[in-house]
């Protein structure tokens, strides 16, 4: 497996294109094959959800596309909102001469506001004529449907037996999938029927997009997508999956690190642990910590706050065998060996000096079982309240 560079757009037969005004923004994809799909359990589904939903259902062994904005997330709009999502599925069908029911929708952006159709009306042919298979078609088509986001986030991979995924995605808040989370874009040239692409997606969500924790809050607009074109041929499955994986996790690192105000990437992993239910919990609630995020932004070596959160987390606990490992990739410091704490002077001092940096690796061990699963998550920093006490003014 190497990595390459193209975005969406390094897989055989993916076209792309999009535009950014402002807060508003449409992208376009084109590629066609079985598509697979994952959505948020949040119980108000935006309407673009509801839609590509019924479309997958409907058709996931054909689509032809996918069609995007920014600027409005269609969600809590009502029938206007689902007029408004199908109408956007019918201006991409029309233009391809497809079935609408071939066509995937998205949004993102304010919730509660209709959609400013005038705008994608007056902007789609733009888009959709300017569809191309260059980088510049997956990082406009990235960029049209950032928000809150200050970089594009895109990974691509090349399977040995000539296989390519590529993913893009836009996530920065109001992020903590129950599901997938965040909107994500995920193409093959591999020919997998969608039984079997659906299986894979829901597998590589659970150990990436599903173990991202930026604020605890659940979207109504997270949607993943994927899409097989079949130009490549058929893949050794295991090693596609090895690559879904692959790319998914690379995102969701992305996601984390561009996290609303972020300034590190933490990363969690529980080892040890008697189920992977258990491990995943765990992982999840350290990067949650609203405490453990604000001292990793003032490097405040206040390591109990990892531990208190293990502790709550509802997996299986016994505090005589915990361990605890801080890192930043290069040094590594034991915080806490067998249940017994460190907290002297030079250890803490060590463990903040590795605080410091851009990254912060949380190592936990539990002595309990087998599982082991990785969470990944943000600082929380003052400019997260600035960005989001002040978003629609």
């Amino acid at each position: 497996m190497k990595i390459v560079e193209g975005g969406i757009c390094a897989v055989k037969g993916v076209k792309a294109y999009g535009i950014k005004d402002g807060k508003m923004g449409l992208a376009v994809i084109v590629a066609r094959g079985p598509a697979a799909a994952v959505f948020t359990l949040n119980k108000v589904m935006a309407a673009p959800v509801l839609v590509t939903r019924d479309h997958v259902k409907t058709n996931g062994a054909t689509f032809n596309g996918i069609i995007a904005n920014s600027g409005g997330a269609n969600a809590f709009t009502h029938e206007q909102g689902i007029r408004d999502a199908i109408e956007m599925a019918r201006m991409l069908a029309g233009r391809l001469g497809v079935d609408p029911h071939t066509i995937g929708v998205a949004s993102t952006g304010v919730i509660g506001r209709p959609l400013n159709m005038a705008w994608i009306r007056g902007h789609f042919d733009e888009v959709f004529d300017r569809l191309s298979s260059s980088p510049d078609g997956s990082l406009t088509a990235n960029r049209a449907v950032m928000t809150t986001d200050l970089v594009p986030k895109s990974f691509a991979v090349e399977l040995d037996d000539g296989v390519r995924i590529g993913a893009i995605a836009k996530g920065s808040g109001m992020i903590e999938p129950n599901m997938g989370t965040m909107l994500s874009f995920v193409f093959t040239d591999a020919d997998i029927s969608h039984d079997k692409l659906q299986r894979c997606l829901k597998s590589a969500v659970d150990k990436s997009y599903n173990m991202v924790v930026v604020d605890g809050d659940t979207s109504t607009n997270d949607t993943v997508t994927l899409i097989a074109t079949g130009l490549a041929g058929k893949p050794d499955m295991k090693k596609f999956q090895e690559g879904l994986d692959k790319v998914c996790i690379e995102i969701a690192k992305q996601i984390a690190r561009d996290g609303e105000g972020a300034t590190k990437l933490i990363e969690v992993t529980v080892d040890g642990a008697n189920s992977i239910k258990g491990a995943r919990k765990a992982a999840k609630a350290v990067v949650r910590s609203p405490l453990f995020k604000s001292a990793v932004y003032g490097t405040d070596p206040n390591w109990g706050r990892a531990v208190c959160a293990i502790g709550y987390s509802s997996c299986e606990v016994d505090p005589a065998k915990v361990t605890l490992t801080f890192s930043n990739g290069k040094d590594s410091v034991f915080l806490v060996d067998n249940g017994i704490p460190k907290s002297d002077e030079a250890t803490l001092a060590k463990a903040k000096a590795i605080m410091g940096g851009n990254t912060l690796y949380v190592k936990v061990g539990l002595g309990l079982g087998n599982a082991s699963a990785t969470a990944w998550g943000c600082d929380l920093t003052h400019k997260y309240v600035d960005i989001n006490a002040s978003y629609t003014t």
